[in-house]
């Protein structure tokens, strides 16, 4: 697993990098000592999880995440322990005292594993364009093959599915179904949808480097700056 050490101190640095040696799933990519140059670090190289510390000149570790459009595992290690609530609002994995104890990294990077190993096992239970689901909106029903919905898109706190002419909505958030869906067929191209590939008629250079993508069906779809380099990767040889 690709790992990033973020810390002002190159000192607690260099000493988690000498105890995650003795972790060979753990493979340490790289080091930043701030927050603006481990959100470069991130977007470019993609580490899989992140050490972070939360006290750092400039913006702290918690304002890092908040930068991120697409934010790895994160196990936070601070000198402070009244972070310790916040941190797991921000989906922490654990939060790590400075000096680092090795039972306490060791117990961390279990965690890290054993959600490695639920999420490959995750992947094999996605459902694929094959499949059918059951879809409910006020007094309507439909049971309707996945190959045929174009979009996802958020609408409040519901998703919107378009599928022939029909705009159901369904309680149920973006990031669930991006969990749900197989990734070969279903691309996350922004924040608010998510694109059924099979329905791309044309693709079109939009501002900053991105893309705007044309769904057969009239659908317009701007793929954000990090999402049309992901698209660039899935869709190149």
């Amino acid at each position: 697993m690709k790992a990033l050490v973020v810390d002002d101190s190159r000192l607690a640095r260099n000493e988690l990098k000498r105890l995650l040696k003795e972790f060979d799933f753990i493979n340490v990519i790289g080091e930043a000592a701030d927050a603006q140059e481990a959100k470069e670090f991130i977007e470019e190289k993609k580490p899989e999880l992140v050490f972070l510390d939360i006290q750092m000149p400039g913006k702290n570790g918690f304002e890092l995440l908040e930068d991120l459009e697409d934010v790895p595992e994160v196990i936070f290690t601070t000198a402070y322990d009244e972070y310790a609530i916040k941190a797991f609002e921000y989906n922490a994995l654990d939060y790590l005292q400075k000096p680092v104890q090795k039972d306490r990294l060791a117990g961390a990077l279990s965690k890290v594993q054993e959600k490695k190993d639920k999420h490959e096992t995750a992947e094999e239970d996605r459902m694929t364009e094959n499949h059918q689901v059951f879809v409910k909106d006020g007094e309507r029903c439909w049971f309707v093959l996945l190959s045929g919905v174009r979009l996802f898109e958020v609408e409040g706190n519901y998703t919107k599915i378009y599928f022939e002419d029909n705009k159901p909505m369904i309680p149920r958030t973006l990031n669930y179904l991006e969990t749900r869906l197989d990734t070969k067929t279903f691309f996350r191209a922004n924040r608010q949808q998510i694109i059924n590939l099979k329905w791309v008629e044309r693709i079109e250079p939009w501002f900053s480097g991105s893309i705007r993508i044309y769904l057969k069906g009239g659908h317009e779809v701007d793929v954000s700056r990090r999402q049309t380099q992901r698209f660039k990767e899935l869709m190149s040889f």
